[in-house]
């Protein structure tokens, strides 16, 4: 009987009562017949990516929170330039403050041979609030029919295999199907509300992309204006659904209160927790902030690790062997409640074990966290993370 209830509990994430109460609660768009590839790192990538706008026959729409003027970001916008000068429409969303180290002249350039660009957010300093709005995606729709997106920003950071701090670990993934329909909606109506020209946007076909495979795709679109988190709540229903295991890749972790209670449900059903976090950060305030959400993880059994060799950027969530969420959102306040970021969440046993294996050859390179280790920490250390707790929501 035990077994039953288990075969009964492990199939949650595939009835229609489970889909219908996630899409109510996160507005979710739900497609079936979807093709999805994972990359495993950058460097898999951006190659991947730049081939899909050498093939783009109509139009590429681009939306990424940071845009480098690197070797990478040169790669980048020659792809997009040879793309144009065939006569392919090609839009760019940049956010303002995720670029700000990137030179005007970069998108002067492509602006010049033809490419549409739009900074998200302009100054508007008359509203101090500006500062605060950022849009977070990482986006690269082609023709409306393929997709490409995950972590990672146009940079060389970004574009390696992650074995050093210069090259991090990230991820990525390909989308064919009716799914891009969705992200061609959410990108459409970002370019319109920040004033960009709607003739600069391909229009809107009216149909779906042909279905291509057998995975169920749901997209989760956050932005600020929700008055909740639709994000925060996806990754809530799915630690509430999980059976056997949740695995989770992050590099912020700030994640409030709500997802520690989730958390410590899973764990308290006997659901195995593993959390990866990064050894180096690339924001180490970030780092002392999050330890606040450690001791009763910890001491509730829940396995945390912190990658080494490199700095970790990867933002992914496997839930039993069927679920996988992967985008733009991190486990932090900024993600639930401040940026715009964009999760997509694959239902498809075989991209789960994809990233099972990922998740394995990670975990090899990483330190386990051991809980009187962690207890015995410094007292500055101590007074550094009580420092940064009242920022954490800003982070």
């Amino acid at each position: 009987m035990a077994f039953l209830r288990r075969k009964r509990k492990k199939g949650i994430f595939r009835t229609l009562r489970f889909y219908a109460r996630l899409r109510r609660n996160t507005e979710a768009v739900l497609s079936k017949g979807n093709r999805v590839e994972l990359f495993p790192q950058g460097g898999d990538f951006f190659p991947a990516l730049f081939r899909a706008f050498s093939s783009a026959a109509t139009s590429i729409c681009v939306e990424f929170y940071t845009i480098k003027d690197d070797l990478t970001g040169k790669a980048f916008a020659a792809a997009l330039a040879e793309a144009a000068s065939r006569g392919v429409r090609v839009s760019l969303i940049y956010d303002y403050i995720g670029c700000l180290d990137t030179p005007a002249s970069y998108f002067r350039r492509l602006e010049r041979v033809g490419v549409r660009c739009l900074p998200f957010n302009r100054p508007a300093f008359r509203r101090l609030h500006w500062l605060d709005k950022r849009d977070h995606r990482k986006v690269a729709v082609i023709d409306g029919k393929t997709a490409f997106l995950g972590s990672l920003n146009i940079g060389d950071e970004y574009a390696g295999y992650g074995e050093n701090t210069k090259r991090w670990r990230d991820v990525g993934l390909r989308l064919d199907g009716p799914s891009v329909a969705e992200l061609m909606k959410i990108f459409r109506l970002t370019w319109e509300k920040e004033d960009g020209n709607p003739a600069d946007c391909p229009p809107d076909s009216g149909s779906s992309p042909d279905a291509c495979g057998d995975d169920d795709v749901m997209i989760v679109n956050g932005t600020p204006h929700h008055n909740r988190s639709l994000i925060r709540s996806a990754f809530r229903m799915a630690m509430a659904g999980a059976s056997d295991e949740i695995r989770i890749i992050t590099p912020y972790f700030i994640p409030g209160p709500r997802v520690v209670r989730s958390l410590l449900r899973a764990s308290a059903r006997g659901v195995k927790i593993q959390i990866m976090l990064p050894s180096i950060s690339d924001v180490p305030v970030v780092k002392l902030a999050s330890r606040a959400y450690l001791t009763p993880l910890l001491k509730a059994g829940i396995e945390i690790y912190e990658r080494e060799g490199t700095i970790l950027h990867a933002k992914v969530m496997l839930v039993d062997d069927c679920w996988v969420t992967l985008g733009s959102a991190n486990f932090d306040y900024r993600s639930f409640h401040r940026n715009h970021e964009v999760n997509v969440i694959v239902d498809s046993r075989e991209f789960a074990s994809q990233v099972e294996r990922m998740f394995a050859e990670d975990l090899a390179k990483s330190r386990r966290v051991n809980f009187s280790e962690y207890q015995k920490r410094g007292l500055f250390e101590r007074f550094l993370e009580r420092l940064c707790d009242p920022i954490s929501r800003f982070l």
